[in-house]
């Protein structure tokens, strides 16, 4: 039943060149996505207006917190036109197509890249994500600037598994072991 007011609200697959152009638009500290493979690009759209984009990549680097290329994929930009949605969209993006990646590929993780000084976390944290690393990236070539200390925020549909790859304590409910310190490799 349709009513007075009602809009369309939708979640799908948008094309990279779409994804970079908002990133650009509204201002995202990193930029747009240069890699050589295509990954996974995703719009949150009301009324056809693109209002935050999620993009999804295989590693760059061969491991990330002790998981292989085999094991896991980056969620290599989150973005939104107003700060409130990127949270609507890291629940749409985990909750529906995460899990539809996780079959093609095989994989069982997604990992995020929290830059330590700038952003306190919360936006993972809250959606039940756990530390898995810590990494210090190098000086960026394109902008020259020094790297920054990182915390490396993983999911794994699969709670036990996600809370036994964790090296802090998150909110999720009855999480009280002590936290367990991994290598990275």
């Amino acid at each position: 039943m349709y009513e007075a007011g009602s809009t369309a609200v939708t979640f799908e697959p948008i094309p990279r060149d779409e994804l970079n152009a908002c990133l650009i638009q509204w201002g995202h500290r990193i930029g747009e996505i240069r890699r050589p493979t295509r990954g996974w690009s995703h719009g949150l759209c009301h009324d056809g207006r693109l209002l935050a984009v999620v993009s999804a990549d295989t590693l760059i680097r061969e491991r990330v917190g002790g998981l292989s290329r085999q094991d896991v994929i980056e969620l290599s930009r989150l973005c939104a036109a107003q700060p409130d949605l990127c949270r609507v969209a890291l629940r749409l993006w985990r909750s529906f197509v995460f899990p539809a990646i996780t079959a093609a590929r095989g994989c069982r993780w997604v990992v995020s890249y929290q830059d330590a000084v700038l952003h306190s976390g919360n936006l993972y944290r809250f959606d039940g994500w756990v530390t898995i690393g810590q990494s210090r990236s190098g000086t960026d070539s394109r902008s020259g600037r020094r790297g920054r200390r990182k915390v490396i925020w993983g999911w794994c549909d699969d709670p036990h598994i996600r809370r036994d790859r964790s090296i802090g304590p998150s909110l999720a409910r009855g999480d009280q072991r002590a936290p367990r310190k991994i290598g990275l490799r």
